[in-house]
């Protein structure tokens, strides 16, 4: 080979990875967590037993690598890897919203992976600054039949999802999801118990001022048996709300009912409520909500409860801010609703006992990239 060739065949090596690399790669994320309090009224453990303590928290803060490839025509290959990181523990998993799919601006989008669905519609942008702790998730997600508190819609990620979102008509959206198991991997084969499945269907309208939203859910597990864990989920949510002049209202509506797997009987079935409410006027935000969860119909016992929540952040920049948190939950003798994420990311190193009242104060940094 001559030296012209050999310097053709060179530059033709060199040449062919960006001839061929046509994925963008989007790298975005933000660190969150702060140093909170969290403490009990109404204690009915040990006596003598201490019930408050203090420490620092993540909320959950992440990092995502989102990748695109054009394919023309509209068309184009998406894979999202969402990696949450504990600042306080220092505990590092892909653990977030992660799938891989294809989008076209005329038919929307598909991808198969994991998957947030239903728990999260409520209208509330308390926790985009402030604690997660305080979300309105802790009663509207929750049951809590007779004390026994268990998550609708897993209050998480929901695992092998088939994921379809519709193209935005003029405001209007909608998701349909479904799940062969909604909270493991399958295990169907040689397995004598049922298969599990879950559905999950959503629409919702952004208009200029004014937004309405409504998620159905339907959620059977693998391996069922009896109980409350493990029974049948029905979930129906309707959510809205209106902003002007800085001011921002809504209102929330849930019903959530199991059934036992194998009896069919009914372990839960109860409706909360929440309203929400924002200001903001220049760097300062104010956030408050406050919610109700309705006495269980499924129990004799007087497991209802309200929750109030409020924060005041201050921009220090585009991308960070620094927030004030209070919170607190009033569990009637029966339930034992407690603030969302407390045992995943709070300092709580127990959930309350039927009757006792969560209380908790936070101060949170966020720092978005």
């Amino acid at each position: 080979m001559n030296k012209k060739l050999l310097v053709v065949a060179v530059a033709g090596a060199l040449a062919a990875p960006a001839a061929y690399a046509q994925s963008s790669v989007t790298i975005s994320g933000f660190f969150k967590g702060g140093f909170e309090g969290l403490s009990y009224g109404n204690y009915v453990r040990a006596a003598g037993g201490r019930h408050s303590q203090t420490g620092v928290v993540d909320d959950s803060s992440q990092i995502h690598f989102n990748v695109r490839e054009d394919l023309g025509g509209g068309l184009a290959a998406i894979g999202q890897i969402d990696m949450r990181f504990g600042i306080d523990s220092g505990a590092l998993s892909a653990s977030g919203n992660d799938h891989v799919g294809l989008q076209s601006s005329q038919w929307g989008r598909i991808f198969f992976g994991r998957q947030d669905l239903h728990y999260f519609l409520r209208e509330s942008n308390l926790t985009t600054r402030g604690s997660l702790r305080a979300d309105s998730i802790s009663i509207l997600s929750y049951v809590s039949p007779g004390g026994t508190t268990t998550a609708i819609a897993n209050a998480t990620r929901t695992t092998n999802v088939v994921h379809y979102t519709t193209p935005d008509w003029n405001g209007f959206s909608a998701i349909v999801a479904y799940s062969a198991n909604p909270s493991a991997a399958e295990a169907d084969i040689t397995s004598q118990s049922r298969a599990g499945r879950a559905w999950n269907f959503a629409p919702y309208y952004a208009g200029k001022n004014f937004n309405v939203g409504y998620s159905y859910w339907s959620a059977k597990n693998d391996a069922a048996a009896a109980g409350v864990a493990t029974g049948n989920q029905r979930g129906d949510r309707l959510a809205g709300s209106y902003t002007w002049n800085g001011f921002q209202v809504g209102l929330a509506w849930d019903r959530s009912k199991i059934t036992d797997a194998l009896s069919g009987a009914s372990l839960a079935d109860r409706t909360a409520w929440s309203i929400p409410l924002e200001y903001g006027w220049g760097n300062h935000h104010i956030y408050a909500h406050f919610d109700k969860a309705g006495n269980d119909k499924a129990t004799a016992a007087d497991d209802a409860a309200s929750m109030f929540a409020i924060a005041y952040a201050y921009d220090l920049s585009k991308r960070t801010s620094a927030a004030f948190t209070y919170a607190r939950i009033n569990n009637h003798a029966g339930a034992a609703y407690t603030f969302f994420t407390s045992a995943a990311l709070g300092i709580g190193n127990s959930a309350p006992v039927a009757g006792e009242d969560p209380r908790m104060w936070g101060i949170t940094l966020r720092h978005a990239f």
